[in-house]
């Protein structure tokens, strides 16, 4: 890797108010290293403070705005008091390095257990049988059967957003991020291989985008839209999702987010390691295809190299590029681009849960020569 100062990966940015010095995002990821009260760590603090740059923009991995929308034991929320508090921690130490920071909140909808919701049954537009696992106080277990919401019980869900979003202004964020990717509950509505409704909340595509558009205005209500973005997954496979019909569903929604005028559309490409190579059996929708419905920056995700992110920059089919295993073990990421400097390789068996192994043991490049 050669040390530039000309990619463009490295030069200034703007996501909605937000001043960028360089354009590598740190991608949300899910560590499951919440305290038992589903308060942020102090593991957690000190990751975010370590991979914070001058300049540089983070988006945390997902809080649930609920103590029944978990899919994850270790996850955190931000649903409580104590949540705020423990969240503060975080941004203090990101904003001292200069850095930017935006919560991403999700609710895990079906992806999850009666274990995690005090027994009650995982939610989700409309019962579409699937398994998958998820973490538990026992382990990786099955997932427990889903119902479909009742018509009533969606605006307290939309409540509930807002009110996740209020907190995270409390606790000193930049803005917010709904997750509406991964068959999750926004995307299980968006998507019609999970939602099967015939009321307000389904059948036609402009009912199907109700509730994520409803979940951006309750956002947009408490920052104002510009700092807003939206995680989508247009060619995601993850939780069995599906759509008949995904560049007219996500063309579709692309094109409503910008009544909106948000801070960002985050894009999951469907990349391998920065390459042009589309993984088998999923369909080629992603930053270039929504490029033409969305006017607003677009950060990409997915497998990126710097090589890789340089590219899809220059074509202009994104603004900014998420990293996200090569940043768990590149604290430095951005300065390593920069400088050309060798990347450390990820500890994949850290990744879902474990203490600071695999987590905070990771040198920046000059602390590395400098042992």
């Amino acid at each position: 890797m050669n040390a530039s100062s000309e990619l463009k990966l490295l030069s200034p940015a703007k996501v909605g108010p937000i001043s960028l010095s360089h354009r590598v995002v740190l991608a949300p990821m899910t560590r499951l290293r919440a305290a038992a009260d589903d308060s942020p760590s102090a593991m957690m603090v000190e990751y975010y403070r370590q991979r914070a740059s001058a300049g540089g923009l983070m988006i945390t991995e997902s809080a649930h705005p609920s103590y029944d929308s978990r899919g994850y034991l270790g996850a955190p929320g931000i649903y409580t008091h104590e949540h705020v508090k423990a969240w503060r921690k975080i941004t203090d130490a990101v904003h001292a390095r200069g850095a930017r920071i935006v919560m991403q909140i999700a609710h895990d909808g079906r992806q999850s257990h009666v274990d995690l919701s005090g027994g009650n049954a995982p939610v989700a537009p409309s019962v579409v049988p699937y398994d998958t696992t998820v973490f538990t106080q026992n382990g990786w277990v099955p997932n427990s059967p889903h119902r479909a919401l009742e018509l009533d019980e969606i605006p307290a869900l939309i409540r509930s957003f807002r009110d996740a979003a209020a907190r995270a202004k409390d606790a000193g964020f930049d803005g917010v991020e709904l997750h509406n990717a991964n068959g999750y509950l926004a995307d299980t509505f968006l998507q019609d291989g999970t939602n099967k409704r015939t009321d307000a909340y389904g059948g036609t595509l402009e009912k199907r985008a109700r509730f994520s558009l409803e979940a951006v205005e309750a956002f947009a209500s408490v920052w104002g839209a510009d700092r807003v973005g939206v995680r989508v997954s247009p060619s995601g496979q993850w939780g069995a999702i599906s759509d008949s019909d995904p560049q007219a569903t996500f063309g579709y929604f692309a094109q409503r987010l910008n009544d909106y005028g948000l801070a960002y559309l985050h894009v999951i490409e469907p990349r391998v390691m920065g390459t042009e190579t589309l993984i088998e059996g999923q369909t080629p929708v992603a930053a270039a295809f929504l490029r033409q419905f969305f006017s607003g920056p677009i950060i990409a995700a997915g497998g990126f190299d710097r090589d890789g992110a340089e590219q899809i920059l220059q074509r202009g089919d994104a603004d900014l590029v998420a990293f996200g295993r090569w940043f768990s073990s590149n604290p430095d990421l951005p300065e390593r681009f920069r400088l050309g400097q060798p990347l450390t390789h990820y500890n994949r068996d850290a990744f879902w849960g474990g203490d600071e192994r695999g987590y905070l043991d990771f040198s920046t490049y000059a602390e590395s020569v400098a042992a």
